[in-house]
């Protein structure tokens, strides 16, 4: 027993060194074993299937296809969305249809804009009237005496009135006839010492209407000739009135 004893003791670090390396040996295969077969590759598995079992896909038809634009007939949304439409039109239609809708004074209004509409494109389609083309009757004072010279015209009910200081006219152009619209128009002009008027511009006037009256008085005052005078300042100012009265 005694031997026996001895025997393990003088072993026993050999008996446990043996045993530990052929643990660590047998751990070290396993884990080859382990990573040889994590690095193996899998190999295509090719399956040949008979000509007659293989046929084309069918193709489905326009007409089958569910359009997902629509929304479905069971959508909730879509009825709801369609309840609500339904309901807008009818309450306009029933607020197009009311007696009440268009009260008396919109549709005064309306027909207001209407009518302006319509006399704008009135003026606008009126051919433009050149001065030089405008013919009116004239009042001359040739043969008459200096003092018996008036500086009022009257041609009717309306008359014609001018201002310049010392002077008197020759020739007074008379345009009252051509209006179709009545008005009082002031027309200042300027007057060189020939008598000649060198310029003529209506003063604006709210309460006319006809707007031809402006042109025939421009017209007018520009073809008066004034005595000559070569006392008279270089360009001497005054103002023709013409009162139209409406034909």
């Amino acid at each position: 027993m005694k031997k026996l004893r001895e025997i393990y003791k003088r072993n026993i670090y050999g008996v446990m060194g043996t045993l530990i390396f052929h643990i660590l040996l047998f751990s070290a295969f396993l884990l080859a074993e382990v990573e040889m077969k994590g690095t193996v590759q899998e190999e295509e598995l090719l399956i040949e299937f008979p000509e007659e079992l293989i046929s084309e896909p069918e193709v489905l038809e326009e007409e089958e296809l569910p359009d997902q634009g629509e929304p479905m007939p069971n959508d909730p949304s879509s009825q709801l969305s369609e309840t609500q439409s339904n309901r807008t039109n009818i309450a306009s239609k029933q607020i197009l249809e009311s007696e009440d809708f268009f009260d008396d004074e919109y549709t005064n209004e309306v027909e207001a804009a209407r009518q302006l509409s319509q006399n704008v494109r009135n003026q606008l389609s009126k051919e433009t009237v050149k001065l030089e083309d405008i013919e009116m009757p004239v009042e001359t004072t040739e043969g008459m005496e200096r003092d018996s010279i008036k500086n009022v015209i009257y041609t009717g009910e309306s008359n014609i009135t001018y201002y310049l200081e010392d002077r008197y006219h020759l020739s007074l152009p008379i345009p009252v006839y051509l209006a179709q619209g009545g008005g009082k128009v002031v027309v200042d002009i300027v007057v060189d010492r020939q008598g000649r008027v060198v310029e003529a511009e209506p003063q604006k006037n709210s309460s006319v209407r006809d707007e031809q009256i402006f042109l025939y008085a421009k017209a007018a005052a520009s073809r008066t000739i004034f005595n000559a005078d070569p006392q008279a300042p270089e360009l001497q100012r005054g103002t023709i009135h013409y009162l139209f009265i409406a034909q």
